[in-house]
């Protein structure tokens, strides 16, 4: 069954993950150094704090987690289909999991990730090169410090950054 997810940047992981864990009654089905998700019931979400200070409050990135490595290929089929620019990421690691997901950016710039989740990993993980789809140098995580690593490589001529870590 797909799920919605939502990725919020926090200045402060720890208040964050008291507040929702009161707000959804449930406690963070992960939980790492700067970052924790919660699989709510109900309402059906996957919500994602990414510890992120000084952009507290704002959105990181919106996602679909599905069932499957297929359906994630199905949606680039259909994407691809829709004229939607995508970038795929096939056996990545983000977000503490060995994902396969496809990224696609919305008229607003906002990202959008349709995503299954293979394993779970000990780090955050690499992502390739967002710069591409986003021209103010930030990765999908929000991660400043991501965004700088990834010009530095960028400018580097590299077409892999570090990202989300």
């Amino acid at each position: 069954m797909s799920c919605v997810q939502l990725a919020l940047n926090v200045d402060d992981l720890a208040a964050s993950v008291t507040f929702y864990s009161k707000l959804f009654g449930t406690a963070p089905a992960k939980l790492k150094e700067g970052y924790a998700n919660f699989a709510i019931a109900e309402p059906p979400l996957k919500l994602v704090l990414i510890e992120n200070a000084g952009r507290g409050g704002s959105i990181n990135h919106l996602g679909v987690e599905v069932e499957s490595s297929a359906k994630v290929h199905a949606e680039i089929a259909r994407f691809t289909d829709e004229g939607l620019f995508t970038q795929e990421e096939i056996g990545t690691t983000c977000c503490f999991a060995t994902q396969d997901k496809v990224w696609v950016t919305g008229p607003a710039n906002e990202k959008w990730e349709v995503y299954t989740v293979l394993a779970d990993a000990e780090t955050f993980g690499t992502t390739p090169d967002l710069l591409a789809a986003d021209p103010t140098g930030e990765c999908a995580c929000g991660s400043t410090t991501a965004a700088a690593d990834a010009v530095e490589l960028q400018d580097a001529g590299t077409a892999q950054a570090t990202c989300c870590r």
